[in-house]
């Protein structure tokens, strides 16, 4: 696995609060990691929970596009170093107590996001934060029951819930805004999950358009037919 170009920090767990264009890219791209699963989730009743998230994401993409630009244009014909999302959304699925542990990451980070912007001076920022806060204590509600289950579940369950905290906690920096460790960190003790050290760096790299070898190829899948037929209608 690839690791972003980091730079030194200050205080972990200090990190500023996300602009627009920050969290419409997360959404867009967690959306599109989540898309993956469809057809291939353990279950029927999971296969139509990630299904409906990944739209609630790409519902929430959208607003935030749509303000800043055309939404197309922004989606589909921008190179990964235009992006401006966290590291973090871009990972591969891995497996689904992988996938679940980083929604619940991404959860807890846009909950901070949806309340702060709840007193936006921009009116349509602020409409967008007033409907996804909603989505999110769903989202929320269904990641971290998973990553509860799954970490003080069976011995296999919890070796593979400790294998994808290892993993994706060297990325969280980017995303440990103020009070997101306080929140994260009680599942994950009731997960039987080490609660680390908050990483100090690598915090602003997806904000810088510095991001992973995986965004570029899941950028070449999601924009294939949008670049092959630009313009296209059907």
């Amino acid at each position: 696995m690839a690791s972003p170009t980091s730079e030194p920090t200050a205080v972990p767990g200090s990190a500023a609060l996300p602009d627009a264009a920050v969290v419409a890219d997360a959404c867009l791209i967690a959306s599109h990691r989540l898309s993956e699963w469809v057809s291939n989730a353990p279950t029927m009743e999971e296969d139509v929970a990630l299904g409906n998230i990944a739209l609630d994401l790409l519902g929430q993409a959208r607003g935030l596009l749509s303000h800043l630009g055309d939404e197309d244009r922004l989606a589909y014909f921008r190179d990964a170093a235009e992006f401006r999302n966290p590291t973090i959304c871009e990972l591969p699925n891995g497996d689904f107590g992988h996938t679940v542990l980083r929604s619940w990451f991404i959860d807890a980070w846009l909950e901070r996001v949806w309340c702060a912007w709840l007193d936006a001076g921009d009116e349509v920022v602020r409409g967008v934060a007033e409907k996804a806060i909603k989505e999110n204590a769903y989202h929320r509600r269904h990641s971290s029951s998973w990553v509860i289950r799954l970490g003080d579940g069976t011995d296999e369950s919890h070796r593979r819930m400790v294998d994808a905290l290892d993993a994706l906690w060297p990325y969280v920096g980017e995303i440990a805004v103020a009070g997101w460790i306080d929140t994260v960190e009680p599942v994950l003790a009731e997960a039987a999950l080490p609660v680390p050290e908050l990483p100090a760096d690598g915090r602003e790299v997806g904000s810088l358009g510095r991001h992973t070898e995986y965004l570029g190829a899941l950028l070449a899948e999601s924009q294939s037919l949008a670049r092959q037929f630009p313009g296209a209608t059907w």
